[in-house]
């Protein structure tokens, strides 16, 4: 197996609707509102973004971020990524007990020079910076959410917290 090719999967319970997680989700643009990892998004077209992603380790992702479906129904929010990250990631949201489960799947290739040369020795600290950041996301969005319940519009709340 390639020793740049990453698989990630995530599973947030949220005490809000599903509906609710899917517009969250689906308002890229909003991210570095409640993300702390997902340093900016700049529009490229209706759906294609730019982000740049700093967690813990010191490096920045650079990617853009295509989207391929976005079905409200049944929950499904995919996305083609290109650049420093390449592959898809994708958003299943359900009703649950008590709120939604938004499941978080990704597969990418490392295409980042550095990383790919410190994979053999650094792969292990790659894996625990992604799920640091995962961890972030979670916390963030359930602030987030929290707010939108309170009557506030996507996009107008600070940061949540800070690393």
């Amino acid at each position: 197996m390639d020793r740049n090719f990453y698989r990630f999967r995530s599973e947030w319970h949220l005490n809000a609707p599903a509906e609710d997680v899917f517009r969250a989700l689906a308002e890229l643009d909003d991210y570095p509102t409640w993300w702390p990892e997902v340093q900016t998004v700049h529009p490229l077209s209706e759906d294609a973004r730019r982000l740049i992603c700093r967690s813990l380790l010191p490096y920045d992702l650079e990617f853009t971020v295509r989207q391929s479906q976005r079905d409200r129904r049944a929950g499904i929010l995919e996305a083609g990524l290109e650049g420093d990250l390449e592959g898809f990631s994708c958003w299943s949201i359900t009703a649950s007990s008590g709120g939604a489960l938004a499941v978080f799947d990704e597969e990418v290739i490392v295409n980042k020079k550095l990383l790919r040369r410190l994979a053999p020795i650094a792969r292990p600290a790659f894996k625990g910076n992604h799920s640091l950041m995962m961890s972030h996301g979670r916390r963030g969005l359930t602030a987030y959410l929290a707010g939108m319940r309170l009557g506030r519009e996507p996009g107008t709340q600070s940061r949540p917290f800070t690393r």
